[in-house]
């Protein structure tokens, strides 16, 4: 091994990054990702870490992390430019062990500091850590071009936007069975918007930003890219549909959604399969 950049989980980092980059989901400087390390990874890159930066704070408190390091993305850096230059783009991160700062330990080489949506991520790296046993490690944040446009005309509830969604492709209910969380409009970057969707990631692995964008966990990054894909694929169909016409002449029905869940063996809400 020569470099970082030979290391498997910065490959696939650098690779999500650029697929998000060219669905056009990252505009200018738009999205985010964090991979949470796994105690293997942390040894195998430690190598390449020069001197570590000083401790900075979080802006909030992750104590379920504490200890923890992250590769995420920089604060104002395009997402193009992960796959040319990852070490001007991206870093390394660890917290300290009260899970209250980090320092930077590999990359943001010509200056920079984290991900300004640091806090959410991490709050979210917490809450989906202790939900899933420390399967999931990845959290993605795009501005996904549809599911957008259908936060101004849609109403801003779970329950709408799971079942439109589910209803736009057979597969959507299989991909996400828990559903979507939506979030009102709230200013990017703070520690409310990271309380607030933390809470719907506790039930959900999919959570959109009115007027923003999304925000996924999954436990890899092709599962992570993947949901997200899904749900944004079935936000276009949504689109179109919404266009040609405003009703549906036949969709899939409640009961259809029930029959789906026995023959793919997942367990679907009945909060979401109300009649119309």
């Amino acid at each position: 091994m020569n470099t970082i950049l030979d290391v498997k989980f910065v490959q696939g980092f650098i690779r999500m990054c650029n697929d998000g980059w060219e669905q056009g989901w990252h505009e200018r400087n738009g999205g985010n990702l964090s991979y949470r390390m796994k105690p293997e990874e942390v040894r195998e890159v430690e190598p390449f870490f020069s001197e570590k930066g000083e401790w900075r704070e979080i802006g909030t408190s992750v104590p379920g992390l504490a200890g923890e390091y992250f590769m995420v993305t920089g604060s104002g850096k395009f997402f193009r430019n992960v796959i040319l230059d990852p070490a001007d783009s991206t870093c390394i991160i660890e917290l300290d062990e009260k899970g209250e700062n980090y320092r930077i330990c590999w990359g943001l080489v010509n200056g920079g500091r984290p991900t300004s949506e640091l806090p959410s991520h991490l709050m979210n790296h917490e809450v989906k850590k202790a939900a899933t046993n420390g399967m999931h490690r990845v959290i993605y944040h795009a501005h996904t071009t549809n599911v957008i446009a259908l936060t101004f005309v849609l109403p801003l509830k779970d329950e709408v936007f799971t079942r439109e969604l589910w209803e736009m492709a057979t597969e959507c209910p299989v991909v996400f069975p828990d559903g979507i969380g939506v979030v009102g409009w709230m200013v990017p970057g703070g520690r409310d918007i990271a309380v607030a969707t933390s809470e719907l990631m506790k039930k959900y692995d999919v959570a959109i930003w009115a007027h923003h964008g999304m925000f996924c966990s999954g436990e890899d990054f092709d599962l992570t890219f993947g949901l997200m894909h899904t749900v944004e694929k079935s936000a276009e169909i949504l689109v179109k549909m919404l266009s040609i016409r405003p009703d549906k002449l036949q969709t899939i029905t409640p009961q259809n959604f029930r029959d789906l869940a026995v023959d793919f063996k997942v367990n679907l809400p009945e909060k979401f399969l109300y009649e119309k």
